[in-house]
């Protein structure tokens, strides 16, 4: 998260739950039993050209990206997400940017 950004701050919500966070929420870390899912907060407006989300594609707050025990943590496309939703954050957050059904 930090290669996103050297401002993004880390911080422990809803008792648990590991947030990265820069004028906004920009992902949550939730572990299970087998995997880790990434919570993209973006209000499924960042793109996905690598196809690395694996939940939630019609979500209106947030997407997941799951990583699996002994898979690969998809760190590029991830980096580029990250910084999109971080950009999206400064300018105002994806519920100010998106457009209206």
């Amino acid at each position: 998260m930090h290669a996103a950004d050297p401002e993004v701050a880390e911080t422990v919500k809803r008792t648990v739950q590991p947030y990265f966070v820069l004028q906004g929420n920009i992902c949550a870390l939730l572990a299970a039993r087998t995997h880790v899912n990434v919570f993209l907060y973006d209000g499924a407006i960042v793109p996905d050209p690598d196809g690395i989300i694996t939940a939630g594609h019609d979500n209106k707050t947030a997407r997941t990206v799951a990583v699996h025990e002994g898979g690969e943590l998809p760190t590029a496309p991830l980096l580029v997400m990250f910084r999109q939703i971080i950009a999206n954050n400064r300018a105002g957050g994806w519920r100010r940017l998106k457009p209206r059904d």
